[in-house]
């Protein structure tokens, strides 16, 4: 049995204003991911929509509410309530209230490496492309035809 007080837990983001605490090293944790999120008004959980094909995950939110942006609409979850997205689903989760929010995400398997974005290939049509880590930004490989876009625009702009 491992604990950990999270406050103690270092802060470690993408975005440096993000306050995200990945708690599954400081537990030991090896077929799940944690990490609690600290969103002020207008932060967002990632970039823009996004699927894990590998990976499925349940967000918490314990204070304030989260709007989740999603192929569906948009879906606001408050303090007490939880959401699922399955491998495959598309999601993007932001904080569009007044108030800060707290949430815990939570990922099985532990590592995702085949993440997704809305991006149509330009050379077979495929739907979605992979993600792929690059220069200054993401590259992003069909899983089709394996066409490779190098530096595409910013994910806002997709």
């Amino acid at each position: 049995m491992d604990t950990v007080v999270i406050d103690d837990v270092a802060s470690t983001s993408f975005e440096t204003e993000l306050d995200r605490r990945g708690l599954s090293d400081p537990l030991g944790t090896t077929d799940v991911a944690l990490n609690q999120y600290r969103l002020a008004p207008g932060q967002r959980l990632s970039t823009g929509l996004h699927a894990h094909a590998d990976q499925e995950e349940v967000f918490v939110v314990v204070d304030g509410e989260l709007t989740f942006e999603t192929e569906a609409g948009d879906v606001v979850v408050h303090d007490g309530e939880a959401i699922r997205f399955a491998p495959g689903e598309l999601q993007s989760g932001k904080n569009a209230s007044d108030a800060d929010v707290v949430v815990f995400a939570i990922g099985a398997p532990r590592e995702t490496t085949d993440i997704r974005v809305p991006k149509e290939c330009p050379e077979c049509g495929h739907e979605d492309m992979r993600v792929v880590a690059g220069g200054e930004r993401d590259n992003l490989r069909c899983p089709e035809c394996d066409c490779l876009l190098e530096n595409p625009p910013p994910r806002e702009e997709w």
